[in-house]
């Protein structure tokens, strides 16, 4: 199997940035691929950061289809749940994650990589998130309570060796906006049953309403994936970054429609304290697919 981007497994990083792109007018798919491919050579992955680059997966294709799973596609259509409620689709060409010990090397580091792909692609997102008291995010409650172990996590969330894309896996980031007015004024009663389970020591209750976000996102249920969740933002705006991996979209598809009660079940009650700001699927390649991709005749 090809080697994974080592930056998808590096917990324990105190400061984050996650920056989406698009291509700039009249640039094709291959001058996209070979210029964020590129950024992981060592000249450009300086002072300790993690970075991880991933592609709108039609984008990856067209460059490189030996290396890119055959029926990904991107978050091109919103999903439309129940209530009204809307998850937008907010999909871009190309991502990189930055992740390091301090905001500062990011900074410079993210400046840099902006300025090396200038001309091939700008800027169309931009997000920086911190951890929140070790692994909580800002309901209070632990994030990642059924995230596979370092050990297992490879073996879950990577494409298997023999099938196209092999040891690269699918992105699902998105931005949440909190209302912490709203979720703050609810009891902790309250809280743990939108949640489904106990918020001091993150046990899942044994009657989980049907509504819960546990019961919402069931990974026995939908199959497992590996969260990087961070929370990001300012005193008075802030929310959660869900950044999801998977082996296949499937999963992660299939939890979205649950929670947005798409699918005809009931829609998770945590958004009606939470609004989606963004949504879009990544393939994120094999470092040595990165290393292919980056060659000019690739």
């Amino acid at each position: 199997m090809g080697n994974p981007q080592s930056g998808i497994f590096a917990l324990g990083t105190a400061s984050h940035a996650y920056l989406e792109f698009d291509a700039s007018a009249g640039v094709s798919a291959h001058d996209i691929v070979v210029a964020f491919a590129s950024l992981r050579e060592p000249r450009t992955t300086m002072g300790g950061v993690n970075l991880v680059a991933g592609f709108r997966p039609e984008v990856w294709r067209e460059v490189m289809p030996r290396d890119a799973p055959a029926d990904l596609a991107g978050f091109d259509d919103e999903i439309a749940g129940s209530e009204g409620f809307v998850m937008p689709a907010t999909q871009h060409d190309a991502v990189l994650w930055l992740s390091g010990s301090a905001y500062d090397v990011l900074f410079d580091t993210g400046r840099a990589v902006i300025a090396a792909v200038a001309g091939i692609a700008s800027v169309a997102a931009e997000t920086s998130s911190w951890p929140y008291r070790h692994d909580l995010d800002l309901t209070g409650f632990v994030d990642g309570t059924e995230n596979p172990t370092l050990l297992e996590a490879p073996g879950v969330v990577l494409v298997p060796e023999g099938c196209p894309g092999a040891g690269g896996t699918v992105l699902l980031l998105q931005k949440w906006a909190h209302d912490s007015s709203a979720w703050e004024s609810a009891s902790v009663e309250t809280q743990e049953r939108v949640i489904g389970r106990t918020k001091p020591d993150s046990i899942e209750l044994e009657d989980r309403p049907e509504d819960s976000h546990v019961a919402s996102t069931d990974q026995d249920r939908f199959g497992h994936i590996f969260r990087r969740n961070t929370p990001y933002g300012t005193i008075t705006d802030h929310g959660t970054m869900f950044v999801g991996f998977s082996a296949s979209r499937e999963p992660l598809a299939a939890m979205l429609e649950s929670m947005a009660g798409a699918a005809g079940g009931a829609r998770d009650a945590l958004t009606r304290y939470t609004e989606p700001l963004s949504g879009a699927y990544y393939f994120v390649p094999s470092a040595d697919a990165l290393v292919r991709a980056s060659a000019s005749d690739a």
